[in-house]
């Protein structure tokens, strides 16, 4: 090294601090390569997860409180939903299955209801068990233009052909008018043409109406432990039985709206009725009538017989006449606590008619 010159000294320190820094930035290459294979893998992992337009960590944290506020208050709900009036927020399945009769005999029943026509072909055994064979429901012949009785007497007969032409016989044709369709004016021109055709028309009061719902509708198996409500225009009747007596009470019907009623006023009279329903009949309410048809149509599912309706706080309102039956069943259910109300997509109270004759 002595004898190197300055220059050469120079040149021999300028390649080994070359050679070092090679050396540094390969071994430093190496480990940015790594780091950079590293980062790509976790970006492609969390990249999905990410929103377009890059991560704003403020507004994310906002919307997964808002997840957790809304997974909770929809829990919450739910939970208030199942426990609200005794019943549930989702219908479930009611398992009792009635008896059907033996052998038999077809008879027919027609309703004259505040609303329209509702005709029932059933076949009915000596035991009184019975089966619905053929349904018709808001058929209505007034309303339908109708307006002479030229044009009723004719409406009529073709009503009756059709339930002949079922196998019906004439003599067992009923027509029954609902305490509630005996205010309007235009029952009583439909009860005068049907006398002119030769047929019997049996009027029912209210107390009567409710007693034939229950025959109706109240399984044998459920005297004990249940009620019934039917839910008309005219009017709504609640019925119960306690050692073989049956009790009916009325109140207003869903189309109080008509009438200028206001719905506090109705909600607490049938509130005060429905609470005469005995704490020991309210496990179960079977319920029938126009707006429990309805509200039964909405959750039924396929064709059974019994479906269990959701709670009233669970269904809107269409129109003036369902708001007006959703406060009154919330009524009802409000005063009873009923854990479940059953719609029959069967029985009417002019079945029960027909189960009292001979």
């Amino acid at each position: 090294m002595n004898r190197l010159t300055t220059a050469g000294r120079l040149i021999i320190t300028l390649l080994i601090l070359g050679l070092v820094y090679l050396g540094l930035k390969y071994v430093a290459g190496i480990d940015l390569i790594d780091k950079f294979r590293s980062g790509n893998k976790t970006e492609q992992v969390s990249s999905p997860s990410l929103p377009q337009g890059g991560l704003d960590t403020e507004n994310s944290a906002s919307n997964e409180e808002a997840t957790s506020s809304s997974e909770a208050s929809s829990t919450g709900d739910s939970e208030s939903s199942a426990t609200s009036n005794g019943t549930s927020s989702a219908s479930s399945a009611f398992g009792y299955q009635a008896a059907e009769p033996q052998g038999g005999k077809l008879r027919g029943v027609v309703e004259l209801g505040a609303s329209g026509f509702n005709s029932f072909i059933v076949r009915i055994d000596d035991q009184k068990r019975w089966k619905l064979e053929k349904a018709d429901f808001g058929n209505s012949l007034v309303l339908e233009n109708m307006a002479t009785d030229l044009d009723i007497r004719e409406g009529l007969k073709q009503y009756i052909a059709n339930m002949l032409n079922f196998g019906v016989g004439g003599r067992d044709i009923q027509f029954v008018v609902s305490s509630g369709a005996l205010k309007a004016d235009a029952t009583q021109k439909i009860i005068k043409n049907l006398k002119a055709l030769n047929y019997v028309v049996n009027t029912v009061t209210p107390e009567q109406e409710g007693r034939l719902a229950l025959r109706a509708v109240l399984p044998p198996e459920f005297d004990d432990n249940a009620f019934v409500v039917d839910i008309g225009s005219g009017n709504t009747k609640i019925s119960w039985k306690t050692n073989g007596n049956v009790s009916a009470l009325e109140t207003y019907g869903a189309k109080y709206f008509q009438e200028g009623s206001d719905d506090a006023k109705v909600y607490s009279e049938v509130n005060s009725k429905a609470k005469g329903v005995p704490a020991g009949r309210r496990k179960t309410c079977f319920i029938i009538g126009g707006i429990p048809f309805e509200l039964a149509k909405q959750v039924r599912n396929g064709k059974e017989r019994y479906t269990v309706l959701k709670a009233p706080a669970d269904y809107k309102g269409d129109n003036a006449k369902q708001k007006a039956g959703l406060n009154i069943y919330k009524a009802i259910a409000d005063a009873t606590g009923c854990q479940q109300f059953v719609f029959d997509w069967d029985a009417n109270f002019t079945i029960g008619y027909l189960l009292t004759l001979k």
